[in-house]
């Protein structure tokens, strides 16, 4: 495969950074990087653009990043943070002039044919622009749009969730366990984007202690973190990490080998 290239669309938790009614030095700081939308990625493989997962702020973070095609969507899983801003894959119908196939495992997808019906149903006298989306669940190794994608098996709590891996690269936000035959999947990468919430335990993710060392046993040549929330400093948090390991933040490009 061809090199790929990676876009941090959102990297913060579900509640965001600065978060709402909050007065931390991190909500209150002048550092771009500590200002963190909603978690998700597109990447670009092959002349195509897949994007991960489609956040409250899709729409924000694709003007932000200049984003002006895509061509799949995966979903991690069915949770506000990752899925809301499915409304706004229609001005990429448009642009493209072509349905869009969504692709998520059996549960995401039922919950996305609950909260968004308009969305997969054929109602030629909707009264408003709809997206125009197949829904596709996923079962093992696939092609999106001619771009092999593996799914890779997280938990997020006791919730089963997909991380992807795309060549070298893979994606899994939201976790806090990897299964042994996951990462087996997870061998010889070049970037890993990892999930790494705080400082503090917590029940459905990794913190960054439990992050860093998944990041060691996996073996990444790089690790960026994902899915941060307030208690995470940009700066200050990368300058006590590890070589190779970093937060990562929005609108940040990453190319893989």
């Amino acid at each position: 495969m061809d090199r790929l290239r990676v876009i941090l669309l959102g990297t913060g938790t579900s509640h965001g950074v600065p978060m709402i009614g909050c007065d931390c030095p991190v909500c209150t700081s002048s550092d771009p990087h500590d200002k963190r939308t909603r978690t998700s990625i597109v990447v670009e493989a092959a002349g195509r653009a897949i994007l991960i997962d489609t956040p409250p702020e899709l729409r924000i973070q694709c003007l932000a990043c200049g984003v002006r095609r895509v061509d799949a969507i995966l979903y991690t899983h069915q949770h506000a943070d990752h899925i809301t801003g499915l409304d706004d894959l229609r001005r990429f119908n448009a642009l493209q002039r072509t349905t869009l196939n969504c692709h998520a495992n059996a549960h995401t997808a039922h919950v996305l044919r609950r909260m968004f019906p308009y969305a997969f149903t054929n109602e030629p006298e909707y009264p408003s622009a709809k997206p125009e989306l197949n829904l596709v669940e996923i079962d093992g190794p696939f092609e999106a749009s001619g771009v092999r994608i593996v799914p890779v098996p997280l938990l997020h709590g006791k919730l089963p969730v997909l991380g992807f891996r795309v060549g070298r690269f893979a994606y899994c936000t939201d976790c806090s366990e990897i299964p042994p035959a996951s990462m087996d999947l997870l061998a010889g990468l070049d970037v890993l984007v990892l999930d790494a919430l705080r400082i503090r335990q917590h029940p459905t993710h990794f913190n960054l202690e439990q992050a860093v060392e998944a990041a060691r046993r996996i073996g990444a040549r790089r690790t960026y973190f994902t899915h941060i929330a307030h208690e995470l400093a940009h700066a200050a948090t990368n300058a006590r990490l590890p070589d190779r390991r970093a937060l990562g933040y929005d609108g940040q490009v990453v190319d893989v080998l």
